[in-house]
């Protein structure tokens, strides 16, 4: 089964250098998941204040600058893995850097047939764009 691991934290709680080794780790926890078999996609995102929101509204489109909600900790990155089940997950998730400063949260994935193919690196073993 495929599970959507959410990274959630405060975006100040970090300095540049501390968030550097984060990626740095999450990177190398990536290749140790792609040689497991668990790998499949892992990406941080940029600070809220990149943030665009859309909506329609009475067929109409509002476009706001800035996240969906504000709150105390914001969603900062995923990975998205393979696990034999919940407990799998769980365990992935807790190797994940930001699990000791944040939340990580573990959404089963629902598998939608007829969805086109997935875009899978030609080479797992590769650098992870992070």
């Amino acid at each position: 089964m495929r599970y959507m691991l959410l990274i959630y934290g405060n975006e100040q709680a970090l300095s540049d250098d501390e968030r550097q080794a984060c990626y740095q780790e999450s990177t190398e926890l990536a290749h140790q998941l792609a040689r497991e078999g668990h790998f499949i996609a892992t990406a941080p995102l940029h600070p809220t204040s990149t943030a665009t929101s859309v909506r329609i509204r009475d067929g109409k489109r509002l476009v706001t600058d800035g996240p969906f909600a504000e709150t105390h900790e914001q969603l900062g990155g995923f990975f998205m893995i393979e696990a034999n089940d919940l407990d799998e997950a769980i365990a992935i998730a807790a190797r994940i850097p930001g699990a000791r400063w944040g939340t990580v949260e573990i959404r089963p994935v629902i598998e939608l047939p007829g969805l086109p193919e997935e875009k899978r690196s030609a080479d797992l073993d590769a650098q992870p764009t992070l």
